[in-house]
């Protein structure tokens, strides 16, 4: 989607809150890298095996981890550094160049377009629902919110204070209804108000079960019956804190639905800043917006660069490629 005057501000603004927030997952990792790594003077394969187990430990994943020293490796060699610091300026430009080779913006050009969220419980999908509302309406772009988690009255009732909040519109049914018929009403409101986007809020119940994957399909059949080239999002909300929790639902999800994005909530309440790498790299799918915090601008897009800038505060003060492109929104 286009930028708007103003969002470059408003996004370096929010990055800069993003950097103080990480601080526990910053600090863990500088400390581990100071034990680890800046004390070593030679870069030799002990090096390398200790800050291999560094990456896993910070839930990066193993084939994720073994794929950035082999490269780290590679670098070091044609480059001739000679020092941990210069290696480690390395290896934050290796994590770069895998996650800037994703395409994150959001697909919602084609009006009108349909956003589904979906994910388990608690992972944040009816506040995430609500900010990217607020967040697209600031956009100029017209939204409509629908509830389908019809299988918890709180959560309809939750959607309604972020559609207030968030100035938008919603449409629920009661408790218990079936949710194709919610997602069904309110794809016909998008098109009879000739609205611009619908962000549909659906269940999540247990991953495990095979009823809530059959029950998302047919929200899915739904959409593209109504709308062919719908829906243009699937994104899957996940909590940072989950750590390698969450590639098991990722992957269960993705099966089901064939996602095209991740959404990441409480970035600020992990200590493991590589479950965001290995999430990625298992699933071939780009995390597109990440959350932290209450408030309803506390919802951005990702910014590798920013991140990586976050993670490695109080190791490394260089910059990652400055004068590469921000990613669009």
């Amino acid at each position: 989607m286009d930028r708007i005057p103003g969002e470059k501000v408003r996004r370096e603004a929010w990055w800069k809150r993003m950097s103080r927030r990480m601080d526990r997952a910053s600090l863990q990792f500088s400390e581990q890298v100071h034990d680890i790594v800046l004390l070593r003077r030679d870069l030799d394969d002990e090096f390398y095996d200790d800050l291999l187990e560094l990456l896993i430990g910070a839930d990066a994943g193993t084939g994720t981890a073994e794929t950035l020293i082999t490269n780290l490796r590679e670098r070091v060699r044609s480059e001739r550094l000679t020092t941990s610091e210069e290696a480690l300026n390395a290896l934050k430009e290796e994590m770069a160049v895998l996650l800037e080779s994703r395409d994150r913006r959001l697909r919602a050009d084609n009006r009108p377009a349909v956003i589904l969220l979906v994910g388990v419980n608690g992972s944040g999908k009816t506040t995430t629902a609500g900010k990217l509302a607020w967040r697209l309406r600031e956009q100029g772009v017209t939204v409509l919110l629908a509830g389908a988690d019809t299988y918890r009255a709180a959560a309809i009732d939750q959607l309604r204070v972020w559609a207030n909040r968030a100035e938008t519109d919603v449409v629920t049914h009661q408790h218990g209804a079936d949710p194709g018929a919610v997602v069904y009403d309110a794809v016909q409101a998008l098109q009879a108000r000739r609205l611009d986007v619908l962000i549909v809020d659906t269940a999540g119940r247990l991953h495990t079960k095979s009823n809530l994957m059959a029950e998302l399909q047919k929200i899915r059949r739904v959409v593209e019956r109504m709308i062919p080239e719908a829906p243009q999002e699937v994104l899957l909300v996940l909590e940072a804190p989950t750590g390698m929790n969450a590639i098991a639902q990722a992957r269960a999800f993705h099966e089901a639905m064939g996602l095209t994005g991740v959404v990441l909530t409480k970035l600020d309440g992990t200590s493991r800043g590589g479950t965001l790498l290995a999430i990625e790299a298992e699933l071939g799918v780009p995390v597109k917006l990440v959350g932290m915090g209450e408030d309803i601008d506390d919802l951005n897009v990702f910014d590798p660069r920013a991140y990586l800038d976050a993670l490695f505060a109080g190791v490394l003060d260089v910059p990652v490629a400055p004068g590469a492109p921000a990613p669009r929104p």
